[in-house]
């Protein structure tokens, strides 16, 4: 690369500085959510300020699956659609999902839908979010802001104006906490799901930020076509939809994307992390930014989807590339990827060639570079998840968190580092090796990262190869000029191209991962880092020896700031507790009970009842797999679910066995769990036939009936069966030996938290 002459390089450099940090700022403040709309909006526009008035009627309480408060929030819906002019219908039904390890969840569910009739369909489009909580939190952001964008869709689209062409149908799923079987009920039996069609999904994964379209069907460049031509906010990345696939997580999108003739869309915003599925999920916490977002880019999507030729977007095709840039969505089709990330690796060798040629470096040096790049590549990530060790070991409150309730001062001090990490590497190599050496070779990393991606996820290869090929393009165009300021434009300009494409992703990993996962977002941090390293070239002063460290040493300094602002600004209240997660499990054969933490390592108000380890899948499988905290409790006087045969019969050799199950007491789920008795034929449960797995049934039921669930199993050979049977309930409040948490201490966001479980084992002849 070309030097700035000494007496210029302060002011290049300053220059060069201050638009790359102008241009992050703005790439930065483009995904932010808009103002929210007041009431005083038109009438055809979507109002955060209307929907928020459903949100706190849907949040204002816990509503679980199968609950009296759910029963409130189901009523509230119909009666807000039937004002609008729509006919809600309930669809009562039974929905299952089945896991990876043979276990089949199921529960009750009343689905809310309703539908707008277009003018001349050419299919459906469904506008979906569930109403439905976890157990120990009200659910304001998740998922009370994706129903109450969804009324408030509504509502603008039945206010006038144009009608869509297609049938909007709107779904309000019942049971996605507990087990998505409201949508799976709805795609596997209501009539307005049989012909598939579009699927917008609305979810949330804490209180704020970013609306991103994290998900997609597969083969999603006309989906995607359609989303950055219409949203007024278009926050989304070809990436997120790679990570997304790997991960175990679903949400209720996974069954209309996994079901023939479906195709669509997933979005939610997922900062404030701290809240999700708590106590502290409340409307009052829910950021109107992120709600308006929401309802403006739905509301939009519902319009354009809606005139659209359905079977166009539901037919498949190929994945598209895409991100965020200044307010839109770059995007080009997948099949330019492998040709780009062919074409960075051989810019980078273009300028490799020429640097050498021009004397500014050697093949050796650069071969150096390139070796010694894997330093920061590899001590980078380990750093920032050393930094979230040591925040842990300085609040132990963090343990479980993904994210503090307070994020901002640490991803600062995670970017300093980074910083810190590679002009102290820059510093101790720029001498020996030249700037030249050590640009090129951070590029060479870049290009085999595009290589790499590009071969594992399509969709991520962009992320290396755009910066690699712009930052060579522009470092071979900078060799050919003279002025300075031509020399300082070319590259900042080629900067500049790493900034839009990698600046967005940072500052979207850090609440997508989380600082517990912290590396990721500091990986990419320093791949746009590896394309200034022309511009790092300028923060130091020519001849003087003792300078060399400073860039570093100020960045390290800032590092230290920030987490000792971190620390003092994110403390644990009692609005912003510390979480801990505590079961009770009774056995109601032995009469022991126990105490039951699935933390690795409970805090300190956790350890006063859990004093040891024990396997308890085997007895008490909803609390957990393999070894938790447990500690001995005193029993309480809760009685066990009752297991009644009602049909026993040997024909043919072919035992046919009818149970009915059923809680004595009020519980949000009972488990079965059939053992034994030769290789099970086939099983209904509740009406639904589910698949089994060798010589085990086991069923998971949420928001059982009251008069109990009926499985009836069919076994190849009439032997002895043993049956464990389990139910459970919500809130440790009453139970003996039990103290109310203090200020400060709080409810882990956990399916498990406050969990109440009795079982026994029965034995059939």
């Amino acid at each position: 690369m070309p030097l700035v002459s000494p007496p210029r390089r302060g002011i290049a450099a300053a220059a060069a500085l201050l638009v790359l940090a102008a241009l992050t700022v703005l790439t930065i403040v483009s995904v932010q959510p808009p103002a929210p709309a007041g009431t005083g909006a038109p009438a055809d526009a979507f109002s955060a300020a209307r929907a928020f008035v459903h949100d706190q009627r849907i949040a204002a309480q816990t509503h679980v699956v199968g609950s009296p408060a759910q029963d409130e929030v189901r009523e509230y819906l119909v009666s807000t659609l039937t004002g609008f002019g729509l006919q809600p219908t309930v669809q009562d039904g039974v929905g299952q999902f089945s896991d990876d390890d043979g276990l089949v969840a199921m529960a009750r569910v009343r689905n809310v839908v309703a539908v707008l009739p277009g003018t001349a369909p050419t299919g459906r489009v469904y506008l979906v979010a569930h109403y439905d909580s976890v157990q120990v939190g009200p659910g304001g952001s998740d998922d009370g802001a994706g129903s109450s964008a969804l009324l408030e869709t509504a509502r603008a689209l039945t206010s006038g104006g144009t009608k869509p062409r297609n049938d909007i149908v709107f779904v309000f799923t019942d049971g996605e906490e507990a087990c998505l079987c409201g949508a799976e009920a709805f795609a596997a039996s209501n009539p307005l799901a049989s012909s598939g069609g579009v699927v917008l999904n609305l979810e949330a994964r804490g209180t704020g930020g970013p609306v991103i379209m994290f998900e997609t069907s597969a083969g999603n460049a006309r989906l995607v076509g359609v989303y950055g031509a219409t949203v007024p906010h278009p926050v989304a990345t070809s990436f997120a939809v790679e990570v997304y696939r790997i991960l175990p997580n679903d949400t209720d999108f996974s069954i209309f994307r996994d079901r023939r003739g479906f195709a669509g869309l997933n979005a939610a915003y997922i900062d404030g992390v701290a809240a999700y599925h708590t106590p502290q999920d409340t409307p009052s916490n829910m950021d109107k930014g992120s709600l308006q977002a929401h309802g403006d880019n739905v509301l939009a999507l519902a319009r354009a989807f809606g005139a659209e030729d359905i079977p166009n977007l539901t037919l498949g095709g190929t994945d598209a590339t895409y991100f965020p840039a200044l307010g839109l969505l770059v995007r080009y089709p997948g099949a330019l990827v492998w040709p780009l990330a062919i074409l960075a690796l051989l810019a980078v060798v273009g300028l490799g060639v020429l640097a050498v040629r021009r004397g500014l470096a050697s093949i050796g040096r650069i071969a150096a570079a390139f070796g010694l790049a894997t330093v920061p590549l590899v001590l980078v990530p380990v750093v920032a998840q050393l930094f979230w060790t040591l925040l842990v070991v300085l609040r132990p409150g963090y343990v479980n968190l993904i994210d503090p309730w307070r994020p901002g001062w640490y991803r600062l001090a995670v970017v300093a580092l980074v910083a810190t990490v590679l002009l102290a590497w820059y510093g101790l190599l720029r001498r020996w090796l030249g700037p030249a050496a050590l640009a090129t070779g951070a590029l060479g990393w870049l290009a085999v990262l595009g290589l790499v991606l590009a071969s594992a996820t399509p969709g991520g290869a962009y992320l290396a190869a755009l910066p690699a090929l712009f930052g060579a393009v522009a470092g071979v165009a900078a060799l050919f000029v003279r002025p300075v300021v031509a020399q300082v434009a070319i590259l900042v300009a080629g900067g500049a191209v790493a900034v839009l494409v990698l600046a967005p992703t940072v500052y979207l990993f850090f609440p997508a991962l989380g600082l517990e996962l912290g590396a990721a977002a500091a990986l990419f941090g320093l791949m746009l880092a590896f394309t200034l390293l022309p511009v790092a070239e300028w923060l130091y002063p020519a001849g003087r020896r003792l300078w060399r460290a400073a860039p570093a040493v100020a960045c390290g300094l800032v590092a230290v700031a920030c987490t000792v602002a971190g620390l003092a600004v994110d403390r644990f209240t009692v609005a912003h507790p510390a979480p801990t997660q505590l079961m009770y499990a009774l056995d109601a054969d032995t009469g022991q009970a126990r105490w039951v933490s699935a933390e690795p390592d409970p805090v300190a108000w956790t350890r006063q009842y859990v004093t040891g380890t024990e396997d308890l899948h085997g007895a008490f499988p909803v609390v957990g797999t393999g070894t938790v905290a447990t500690g001995p409790a005193p029993a309480a006087q809760l009685p066990a679910p009752d297991l009644a045969v009602l049909f026993d019969s040997t024909t043919n050799d072919r035992r046919t066995l009818t149970l009915r199950l059923r809680p004595q007491r009020t519980v949000r789920l009972a488990y079965l769990r059939l053992d034994g008795g030769g290789t099970i034929v086939s099983a209904n449960v509740a009406g639904r036939t589910v698949a089994v797995r060798g010589d085990r049934l086991e069923v998971l039921f949420h928001a059982p009936p009251a008069d109990g669930i009926v499985l009836t199993v069919v076994l190849d050979r009439p032997e002895p069966v043993s049956v464990r049977v389990m139910d459970g309930s919500d809130g440790l409040d009453g139970l003996p030996g039990f103290v109310p948490r203090p200020a400060g201490v709080g409810i882990k966001g956990s399916h498990l938290s406050e969990l109440v479980v009795v079982a026994k084992t029965v034995k059939l002849g």
